[in-house]
């Protein structure tokens, strides 16, 4: 398991890119319909990732705390399911409802949506807020599978505190770390 960081591509107060994407049992969703009244959490995520693993049920708890804040969140799954078919719907669809997702989990198959967020490795968090302009980029928080401590969400927290509250974003917020998404043969995005 090789940990990789997040490059980040957007700057802050970029546009959250658009997307039309299936979910896990083939229905189109879209960013504007997924987006909430304050903000939209975009998660790159993926099944089998150790890094997803450690905090995916903390994931679900946190996106039902801050959907009450009037932030959605959607999961956004763009490894190669040729080569990883443990990532694809069927995969995807037992993973969010064993970790009790509430949230969109959408399958990105082209790849194009996870390089349109310069993202990079999974889990990656992107954080919009009300007018779909980037306010935060990095790590959920400073967990990690073997660092034997438990992930609690606080850097996003954070982040969603001082949106909710009208407040300036982190100055320079840690990246996100992970496994790397899987891309395709000859797919591999410029900045990877």
């Amino acid at each position: 398991m090789s940990e990789v960081r997040s490059t980040f591509q957007l700057s802050p107060r970029d546009p959250a890119p658009d997307f039309s994407l299936p979910d896990e049992d083939g229905n189109i969703r879209t960013r504007a319909e997924i987006a909430g009244k304050c903000g939209l959490l975009v998660v790159f995520a993926c099944n089998h990732c150790p890094y997803v693993i450690h905090l995916a049920d903390t994931l679900g708890d946190f996106a039902r705390e801050i959907s009450a804040q009037g932030v959605n969140t959607v999961a956004i799954n763009s490894n190669d399911v040729a080569k990883y078919p443990q990532d694809g719907p069927v995969g995807m669809k037992a993973f969010a409802t064993e970790r009790r997702w509430q949230f969109p989990y959408l399958l990105d198959e082209s790849q194009s949506v996870a390089k349109a967020y310069g993202a990079a490795c999974t889990p990656d968090f992107f954080f919009f807020d009300r007018d779909g302009l980037l306010f935060y980029a990095g790590q959920f928080d400073a967990s990690r599978p073997r660092n034997g401590s438990r992930a609690d969400g606080s850097d996003l927290r954070e982040a969603v505190r001082r949106m909710v509250n009208g407040e300036e974003p982190v100055a320079s917020a840690y990246p996100s770390s992970g496994c790397n998404i899987k891309w395709k043969p000859g797919n591999e995005p410029s900045y990877f």
